[in-house]
């Protein structure tokens, strides 16, 4: 039993199917509220697939809990996902890092994907970094790269927002002409050139998976427009930016997609270019996070 805002909350009782669209949300957020012994930080950081250590080893942890701790969180079944929330300090910066997210062909609803990004929005989060590993289209990026997401095309035939809205979290219809923040991303543009790292822009498809694509799909979403590609990302973008959140995507291009020459790739192969390339990441990170507090 937890009490928050007067009001006493029983979290061991389930809810029902057809419970409010936040409700779930809301109860994480008490149960977090009441058993964090830190406020919850203005930053919030995803890590994909492969992408678990994606902040300095040399961050102070301040605490971590599992995510089958946490009510109504969903738990990590994808490879390179560990499933933890982690609060930390980065250079004076604190900082939550939801090491391991969800997916669609896992199973979940995109309510549960975003679930955990909602909570922490509801604490006070106000902006949040979505990494992922992703699938190069564009064949100018090279594998082991890193790229800015500028903006994105839901291929999932999903949406998080579907079924009734809450007004006080966001807008029934929130306009969707500029997800990701380009005050953020300039930053990141920036942090990358101090740290001497090549940071490419581009637009991120999102598609549902487990499949990797066929050499026809690459083809068609290089037509669309893509340079990355991968199965994670939109629904919490559109989640987070329905709640008023900053955003920053990032991509670490594990391999690159060439249609007409295409080679059989595995996931475990996909996971080990990812670590090679988070390396990258976790070093843009290093310079960028302590900046974002700046950010108005």
């Amino acid at each position: 039993m937890i009490r928050t805002q007067g009001a006493t909350v029983l979290s061991s009782i389930p809810l029902p199917e057809d419970a409010p669209p936040f409700s779930r949300a809301r109860r994480a957020a008490a149960w977090l509220r009441e058993h964090l012994h830190h406020p919850c930080p203005a930053t919030v950081v995803v890590a994909g697939s492969g992408l678990g250590e994606v902040l300095s080893a040399d961050a102070e942890i301040l605490e971590r809990m599992a995510y089958p701790e946490i009510p109504e969180f969903p738990r990590s079944t994808a490879p390179g996902h560990a499933g933890e929330l982690i609060v930390l300090r980065l250079r004076h910066t604190p900082v939550a890092l939801l090491s391991g997210r969800f997916h669609l062909y896992e199973g979940y609803t995109s309510r549960q994907i975003v679930r955990p990004l909602r909570a922490l929005g509801l604490l006070g989060a106000r902006r949040v970094v979505l990494t992922n590993a992703a699938g190069g289209l564009n064949p100018l990026f090279a594998p082991g790269s890193l790229m800015a997401i500028t903006d994105h095309i839901n291929f999932t035939g999903h949406s998080p927002l579907t079924g009734p809205n809450d007004d006080a979290v966001g807008p029934r219809f929130p306009d969707m002409s500029q997800v990701y923040c380009p005050r953020l991303r300039a930053r990141a543009l920036t942090a990358a050139m101090e740290a001497q790292i090549r940071l490419e822009c581009g637009v991120y498809v999102g598609i549902t998976g487990p499949q990797l694509e066929t050499p026809a799909e690459t083809r068609m979403f290089r037509t669309l427009g893509a340079d990355a590609i991968g199965m994670s990302t939109v629904l919490e973008a559109i989640a987070a930016h329905h709640m008023g959140m900053q955003i920053l995507g990032i991509s670490c291009i594990a391999n690159q997609n060439l249609p007409d020459c295409m080679e059989a790739v595995s996931i475990e192969t996909i996971l080990a270019q990812a670590a090679q390339a988070g390396k990258a990441l976790r070093r843009l990170l290093d310079h960028l996070i302590p900046t974002l507090e700046e950010a108005p």
